[in-house]
């Protein structure tokens, strides 16, 4: 009990201050729509405690609730269907603190009653949390810190070199002149081993996975919906690029799908307010040629019968889409040196009439891409 009177004691300056500033700094201005809120007038330790109710750090009424359990304050490789701190933050910001009161405390929609319902709010802890999130709406997600063990241990071969070559040549107080030897030829095999490695994956991505305006499941929609990949692709038979869905092919769906299965209507609301102000979805691409390769998916899709998997992995099993395949020239060529193409069925294929009498013969077992030109230079670099 008495942890609750203290609590309550704590919170008297936000109430003295809500009802000072009047009923009306909690609504939008009815003339301009700007927020007018008590927020302004907090206190820096006022703002601390609305950042450790959003995480769950002290109790509200009988237990703590945490947001950030359900909604990241950083930057995350896997995917999480509620929606980040930051989104949220961004929406409410300048809206008033009731429009965030009625999602916190009397939440509408099954996802949200079902997660929602037995938060113990005042309104006051309210004004906090919102108090926090307009600070993240200003800062953003928190960045992950490079990882720098490579680097770290790359440098310290090189120091090793340093030392080593110091007290062969200089110092001279360990006899055994192996031991150096052995010192500068395991720190330089490992420079030469990282060397080679790196300068390899130079302007490649494999693994690449960037986070998404709207969180799309290939899972859900290639998957469980089994949509066919040329729906949403429909340029991959006849184009270059496959070709990125507008939100019109979205909407083919979602004028009646309104709801999605785990995330509820908050990455659908995203695809119908781009289709409602005429404005694109800003898809990051994920898989990248460099700029003096020639890639054709119509030659792929439509020509070599190519299953999608087959470069872009299994894409109905993902949630969040990865690069698989590295997409190096290596990749390519092996591929199309063990590849066999559909050579009698394929009318593409009619004008190779010498591999065609050598198939008839039995001189040839089967006629792979490499036969047709497919491992020349000149074919993907022009």
């Amino acid at each position: 009990m008495s942890k609750k009177i203290f609590q309550r004691i704590s919170l008297l300056p936000v109430f003295i201050l809500c009802f000072l500033s009047g009923p009306q700094n909690l609504h939008a201005n009815s003339e301009t729509g700007d927020s007018v809120s008590v927020i302004h007038k907090l206190h820096s330790e006022e703002l601390v405690r609305g950042e450790r109710l959003f995480y769950g750090l002290i109790y509200s009424g009988e237990k703590a609730v945490n947001c950030a359990s359900c909604h990241n304050t950083r930057f995350s490789d896997s995917l999480n269907w509620n929606p980040d701190a930051y989104e949220i933050s961004l929406k409410y910001k300048d809206l008033p603190v009731n429009d965030l009161s009625a999602v916190l405390l009397n939440p509408k929609g099954a996802k949200l009653s079902e997660v929602h319902n037995e938060f113990d709010l005042t309104e006051a802890d309210v004004v906090l949390i919102k108090a926090y999130m307009d600070e993240i709406a200003v800062s953003g997600l928190v960045q992950a810190k490079p990882i720098m063990n490579k680097l770290i241990l790359f440098i310290f071969m090189i120091i090793v070199i340093v030392l080593a070559l110091a007290e062969l040549i200089f110092i001279k107080k360990l006899k055994p002149k192996w031991i150096h030897l052995l010192l500068i030829m395991a720190a330089l095999t490992y420079i030469g081993n990282t060397l080679v490695k790196e300068s390899i994956a130079i302007g490649r991505s494999q693994f690449y996975s960037p986070d998404q305006p709207i969180k799309f499941s290939h899972t859900i929609h290639a998957g469980q919906n089994q949509t066919n990949c040329l729906y949403c692709h429909p340029s991959a038979e006849y184009s270059k690029s496959a070709g990125i869905p507008s939100a019109n092919v979205c909407m083919n769906c979602h004028l009646i799908v309104r709801s999605g299965t785990h995330s509820g209507t908050w990455e659908i609301n995203k695809v119908i307010a781009a289709y409602e102000n005429n404005m694109p979805v800003e898809w990051i691409r994920i898989h990248n040629n460099p700029d003096h390769v020639f890639f054709s998916h119509a030659q792929h899709v439509s020509v070599g019968k190519v299953a999608c998997q087959e470069c872009h992995g299994e894409v109905e099993k993902m949630d969040r889409l990865i690069q698989v395949s590295d997409l190096s020239m290596g990749w390519c060529i092996n591929c199309h040196r063990e590849k066999e193409v559909e050579f009698h069925t394929n009318k593409f294929y009619n004008e190779y009439e010498d591999l065609a009498e050598k198939v008839k013969s039995g001189e040839l077992d089967m006629v792979s891409v490499e036969k047709v030109g497919g491992t020349e230079c000149m074919k993907c670099h022009y």
